[in-house]
């Protein structure tokens, strides 16, 4: 079905758009500071896809498009850098919102630590492979400048809201791998990547999930001030 991955991305913002308007979360209020942490990271992101689409490391099944291309890249794929980060800052302030207690604290950094030291191994042993490669080093750099520079006092609901987000990005990212589907939406060289899949889903689409999201939410508490 050629909207497939069109029909993704829309019942992604879906319900994050409807319920901006609630009154107790009020989302909409908090578009200024949004809309500039959406697009400045899916240009970066976006560019990062055109080359590695270009390259082979990733690309899309025609079969699920609309076939309309700006690039090398799919319409589709350009909006899942909209919908996507929308949907996951609007699930974070939620989660502000309704959740009160710091559920991580200090718990947060420190599987940060750790984090950081796995993809600093990831990096050098895995150098050939472009996806792991950069994923790694990319998140290693955002690690960094908020464990060293930032030392944001949000950092551990960051984390705690990508734990949370984990769930329907599996869900989504599951089905643009072929979960359910005769074929993928989107298809990986796992020559370029480790080769470990959760269910379809290449292992580090976790790792690059948290650096899209993070950079996000980073930029839009920045913002929102």
């Amino acid at each position: 079905m050629k909207f497939t991955y069109l029909l993704v991305n829309l019942c992604s913002i879906s319900i994050p758009f409807a319920f901006s308007f609630e009154r107790k979360v009020a989302f909409f209020k908090n578009w200024k500071a949004l809309f500039p942490a959406i697009i400045v990271p899916a240009i970066g992101f976006l560019v990062w896809d055109s080359i590695f689409t270009s390259q082979g490391v990733w690309g899309f099944n025609p079969q699920y498009l609309t076939g309309i291309q700006i690039y090398n890249l799919p319409l589709e794929e350009i909006l899942f850098f909209i919908c996507i980060p929308y949907a996951c800052v609007f699930s974070y302030e939620v989660l502000n919102h309704f959740v009160k207690q710091d559920v991580l604290g200090k718990y947060a950094r420190y599987g940060t630590t750790i984090l950081l030291y796995m993809l600093v191994a990831i990096a050098f042993k895995y150098s050939d492979r472009a996806y792991t490669f950069w994923t790694a080093i990319l998140t290693i750099i955002f690690l960094l400048y908020h464990l060293v520079f930032l030392k944001p006092d949000y950092w551990s609901r960051l984390v705690f809201a990508y734990l949370v987000i984990l769930v329907p990005f599996f869900i989504t990212n599951g089905i643009l791998t072929g979960t359910g589907l005769e074929n993928p939406v989107v298809w990986y060289n796992d020559e370029e990547n480790l080769g470990i899949r959760l269910l379809t889903i290449p292992i580090e689409d976790s790792v690059y999930g948290f650096l899209l999201v993070g950079l996000n939410i980073t930029i839009f508490e920045q913002l929102k001030g």
